[in-house]
Protein backbone atom coordinates (compact mmCIF):
# COMPACT_ATOMS: atom_id res chain seq x y z
CA UNK A 1 0.00 0.00 0.00
CA UNK A 2 1.72 3.65 -1.26
CA UNK A 3 0.23 5.25 2.14
CA UNK A 4 2.02 4.10 5.29
CA UNK A 5 -0.23 6.51 7.09
CA UNK A 6 -3.49 4.67 5.86
CA UNK A 7 -2.67 1.12 6.85
CA UNK A 8 -1.50 2.15 10.52
CA UNK A 9 -4.67 4.35 11.16
CA UNK A 10 -6.74 1.24 9.61
CA UNK A 11 -4.76 -1.29 11.59
CA UNK A 12 -7.29 -4.87 11.68
CA UNK A 13 -10.10 -3.50 10.19
CA UNK A 14 -9.48 -4.39 6.53
CA UNK A 15 -8.69 -7.91 5.21
CA UNK A 16 -6.63 -6.78 1.95
CA UNK A 17 -4.83 -4.05 0.85
CA UNK A 18 -3.16 -3.35 -2.44
CA UNK A 19 -2.21 -0.57 -4.99
CA UNK A 20 -4.25 -0.46 -7.96
CA UNK A 21 -4.10 1.97 -11.31
CA UNK A 22 -1.86 4.44 -8.52
CA UNK A 23 -4.10 4.20 -5.40
CA UNK A 24 -4.69 2.04 -2.60
CA UNK A 25 -7.34 -0.25 -2.20
CA UNK A 26 -8.50 -1.67 0.45
CA UNK A 27 -10.93 -4.61 1.14
CA UNK A 28 -13.43 -5.16 4.28
CA UNK A 29 -16.39 -6.75 5.75
CA UNK A 30 -19.38 -4.29 5.41
CA UNK A 31 -19.35 -4.58 9.61
CA UNK A 32 -16.44 -2.71 9.84
CA UNK A 33 -16.85 -0.05 6.89
CA UNK A 34 -18.29 2.22 9.12
CA UNK A 35 -15.24 2.19 11.42
CA UNK A 36 -13.01 2.61 8.36
CA UNK A 37 -14.91 5.41 6.62
CA UNK A 38 -14.88 7.02 10.02
CA UNK A 39 -11.33 7.10 10.61
CA UNK A 40 -10.58 7.91 6.73
CA UNK A 41 -12.32 10.88 6.96
CA UNK A 42 -11.79 12.00 10.42
CA UNK A 43 -7.81 10.78 10.81
CA UNK A 44 -6.73 11.41 7.61
CA UNK A 45 -8.83 14.26 6.02
CA UNK A 46 -10.87 12.32 3.44
CA UNK A 47 -13.35 14.45 3.31
CA UNK A 48 -14.68 14.15 -0.01
CA UNK A 49 -17.01 11.09 -0.77
CA UNK A 50 -17.00 11.02 -4.67
CA UNK A 51 -19.29 7.67 -5.98
CA UNK A 52 -20.34 4.28 -4.55
CA UNK A 53 -21.35 1.88 -7.19
CA UNK A 54 -21.21 -1.80 -7.71
CA UNK A 55 -19.50 -4.71 -9.46
CA UNK A 56 -21.93 -7.88 -10.62
CA UNK A 57 -19.78 -11.33 -10.33
CA UNK A 58 -22.60 -13.46 -11.28
CA UNK A 59 -20.15 -16.16 -11.10
CA UNK A 60 -18.97 -16.00 -7.85
CA UNK A 61 -19.79 -15.88 -4.18
CA UNK A 62 -20.25 -14.02 -3.00
CA UNK A 63 -21.87 -11.89 -5.76
CA UNK A 64 -20.89 -8.22 -5.16
CA UNK A 65 -18.29 -5.97 -4.78
CA UNK A 66 -19.98 -2.93 -3.36
CA UNK A 67 -17.62 0.07 -4.37
CA UNK A 68 -16.10 3.45 -2.71
CA UNK A 69 -13.82 5.99 -4.01
CA UNK A 70 -13.15 8.98 -1.27
CA UNK A 71 -10.80 12.31 -1.66
CA UNK A 72 -8.50 13.71 0.08
CA UNK A 73 -7.23 17.42 -0.50
CA UNK A 74 -5.27 17.41 2.09
CA UNK A 75 -3.20 14.31 1.31
CA UNK A 76 -4.05 15.36 -2.83
CA UNK A 77 -5.44 11.47 -2.82
CA UNK A 78 -8.08 8.97 -3.87
CA UNK A 79 -8.47 5.34 -1.81
CA UNK A 80 -10.73 2.61 -2.73
CA UNK A 81 -12.89 0.34 -0.54
CA UNK A 82 -14.25 -2.96 -1.53
CA UNK A 83 -17.14 -4.38 0.59
CA UNK A 84 -17.98 -7.45 -0.43
CA UNK A 85 -22.35 -8.68 -0.90
CA UNK A 86 -23.86 -11.92 -1.29
CA UNK A 87 -26.29 -12.11 -4.33
CA UNK A 88 -29.48 -12.98 -2.12
CA UNK A 89 -30.44 -10.11 0.26
CA UNK A 90 -27.15 -8.04 -1.06
CA UNK A 91 -26.79 -5.56 1.83
CA UNK A 92 -23.74 -2.68 3.23
CA UNK A 93 -24.18 -0.05 6.25
CA UNK A 94 -25.43 3.54 4.77
CA UNK A 95 -22.85 6.32 5.32
CA UNK A 96 -25.16 8.67 5.47
CA UNK A 97 -24.34 9.21 8.73
CA UNK A 98 -20.82 10.35 7.41
CA UNK A 99 -21.28 12.50 4.08
CA UNK A 100 -25.29 13.73 3.42
CA UNK A 101 -24.53 13.06 -0.27
CA UNK A 102 -24.48 9.53 0.38
CA UNK A 103 -28.42 8.89 0.49
CA UNK A 104 -28.26 10.11 -3.43
CA UNK A 105 -25.08 8.10 -4.62
CA UNK A 106 -26.62 4.95 -2.61
CA UNK A 107 -30.42 5.49 -4.13
CA UNK A 108 -28.25 5.20 -7.58
CA UNK A 109 -26.67 1.52 -6.79
CA UNK A 110 -29.74 0.63 -4.78
CA UNK A 111 -31.60 1.58 -8.53
CA UNK A 112 -28.84 -0.40 -10.40
CA UNK A 113 -28.17 -3.48 -8.52
CA UNK A 114 -30.33 -3.97 -6.03
CA UNK A 115 -27.80 -3.58 -3.23
CA UNK A 116 -29.60 -2.33 0.01
CA UNK A 117 -27.94 0.31 2.03
CA UNK A 118 -29.33 -0.06 5.64
CA UNK A 119 -30.12 2.71 7.17
CA UNK A 120 -30.66 5.03 4.15
CA UNK A 121 -34.25 5.99 4.93
CA UNK A 122 -34.95 6.78 1.30
CA UNK A 123 -34.32 4.40 -1.41
CA UNK A 124 -36.72 5.13 -3.52
CA UNK A 125 -35.86 5.16 -7.54
CA UNK A 126 -34.11 8.10 -8.28
CA UNK A 127 -32.72 6.49 -11.82
CA UNK A 128 -35.32 4.04 -12.97
CA UNK A 129 -39.21 5.16 -12.32
CA UNK A 130 -41.62 3.98 -9.68
CA UNK A 131 -42.71 0.71 -11.19
CA UNK A 132 -39.57 -0.42 -13.04
CA UNK A 133 -39.30 -4.13 -12.36
CA UNK A 134 -35.72 -5.55 -11.72
CA UNK A 135 -32.13 -4.06 -11.51
CA UNK A 136 -30.69 -3.45 -15.04
CA UNK A 137 -26.93 -3.03 -14.33
CA UNK A 138 -27.06 -6.79 -12.64
CA UNK A 139 -25.63 -9.46 -15.17
CA UNK A 140 -28.73 -11.24 -15.09
CA UNK A 141 -31.18 -9.06 -16.32
CA UNK A 142 -32.54 -9.76 -19.34
CA UNK A 143 -31.97 -7.51 -22.08
CA UNK A 144 -34.60 -7.65 -23.90
CA UNK A 145 -37.64 -7.40 -21.02
CA UNK A 146 -40.19 -5.31 -21.69
CA UNK A 147 -40.92 -3.08 -18.34
CA UNK A 148 -45.12 -2.23 -17.29
CA UNK A 149 -46.60 0.65 -18.61
CA UNK A 150 -47.23 3.70 -15.82
CA UNK A 151 -49.31 6.41 -16.11
CA UNK A 152 -47.34 9.75 -16.54
CA UNK A 153 -47.49 11.63 -12.98
CA UNK A 154 -49.08 15.43 -13.54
Amino acid sequence: MANPDLKHVLNGLFEEAIESFGMPEIRLRAENLLAVVQRLKGELGFELFLDVTAIDHAERSPRFEVVYHFYSRLLNSRVRLKVAAPGSEPAVPTLTPLYGSARYMEREAHDMYGIVFTGNADLRPILLYEGFVGHPLRKDYPMEAEQPIVDYRQ
